[in-house]
């Protein structure tokens, strides 16, 4: 029995609208976009939203809107998924990493400001595998330094913190929809923002620099095909109808996890962060005896070759090989991150994983740590 790393959970109801759509005449730039981006702004309670082909595509975007060019920094974390990195680096600007808090594993609120230059123009920090932790307080510093606060919220759909709905702490705001997030449209993204002529902007430039205004063949500026089909809409359209479905039974799995895991000093076992309404998007233990990436990696081995599905969210940003090579990056430079790489195993982790799988999933990785 194969136990997989993520599973999407897709009913008769997301096969049915999508089928509508494809009955219909209207496939791209139809009234489900419309709907969709009503649909979510009114869920996270932000005055727009910008529907785009993927979360890459979105903070892309964020970083155009906003005015980020060459020469400009952008703090962010290096521990977190390539594209949080990339999309600074695509507007021609520098990621500035800070390190990361060892708790909640979120970039650390108390090291930012040291970073901070003449040369920073915004913020870009990530909610780590949904855990929105220290987010209030990266807000106020942004503030403090006039500083933009963009928020990679693409891990996070559903949480919150002190009541406070993760995509409205920054400027702007961006979510994922690939097939391991909490809510899917195949590939898909969204842009939040209360700003009128940062959501116009993002408008015209996710669809070829076109303005409400000009003919399909006018272009007011230079754009780019980052548009999100009808058909992906109508998906996202049900999946987000059942989000609070969703939330419960992640929650659920991640409780299983935490029951059976708890008693073991071997493994640090994540848990919600004090005043966080956590949406889970993934679960990743950590080594808790001498961490090491050799003794981690045999870990994983064992565990694949058992049919069980795992993964090392995630390797280093600043030690990818093109990063290192174009900002001279090194082994040492970000010593929280880097530990905390060589840890983490990514479990199994989807909304329909069963108990019994959770527990085989459980006995399996204990085992691993005795052979």
């Amino acid at each position: 029995m194969q136990i997989y790393l993520s599973r999407p959970d897709i009913t008769e109801k997301e096969i049915e609208a999508v089928c509508q759509v494809l009955r219909s005449p209207n496939l791209s730039l139809g009234p489900k976009l419309e709907e969709f981006e009503l649909a979510f702004a009114r869920y996270i309670g932000t005055k727009r939203a910008i529907a785009v082909n993927s979360g890459t595509s979105g903070l892309f975007l964020c970083m155009l809107a906003l005015g980020i060019r060459p020469g400009d920094e952008v703090i962010t974390t290096p521990f977190t998924f390539i594209a949080s990195s990339t999309s600074i680096m695509m507007a021609g600007a520098r990621p500035v990493f800070v390190d990361i808090n060892p708790i909640s594993l979120n970039i650390d609120p108390a090291k930012i400001e040291s970073a901070i230059t003449e040369k920073t123009k915004a913020i870009l920090p990530v909610e780590i595998f949904g855990n929105p932790a220290g987010f209030n307080k990266i807000c106020e510093i942004a503030q403090k330094n006039n500083l933009a606060f963009v928020e990679d919220s693409c891990e996070a759909l559903g949480s919150a913190l002190n009541g406070k709905k993760v995509g409205t702490f920054g400027k702007m705001s961006v979510f994922g929809f690939y097939p391991n997030k909490q809510i899917t449209t195949g590939e898909g993204g969204m842009i939040l923002t209360d700003d009128d002529s940062l959501a116009d902007l993002c408008v015209s430039l996710r669809n070829q620099g076109r303005s409400k205004d000009s003919d399909w063949l006018g272009h007011n500026r230079l754009g780019y095909n980052f548009r999100l089909s009808d058909i992906n809409c109508a998906l996202g359209i049900i999946q987000l109808s059942r989000i609070e479905q969703i939330k419960a039974k992640r929650k659920q799995v991640a409780g299983w996890y935490q029951e059976i895991l708890a008693d073991d000093e071997r493994i640090i076992v994540p848990s919600e962060s004090d005043g966080c309404d956590m949406s889970w998007f993934v679960f990743v233990v950590r080594l808790g005896e001498c961490p090491s990436l050799e003794r981690r990696d045999r870990i994983l081995e064992k565990m694949r070759k058992r049919n069980i599905q795992v993964s090392n969210y995630f390797p280093p940003v600043h030690l990818q090989p093109f990063m290192a090579g174009q900002f001279g990056y090194k082994e040492g430079d970000f010593p929280v991150t880097e530990k905390v790489c060589k840890s983490t195993i990514a479990l199994p982790f989807y909304n329909n994983l069963t108990k019994d799988e959770v527990a085989t999933v459980c006995k399996t990785l204990k085992e691993a740590f005795e052979e």
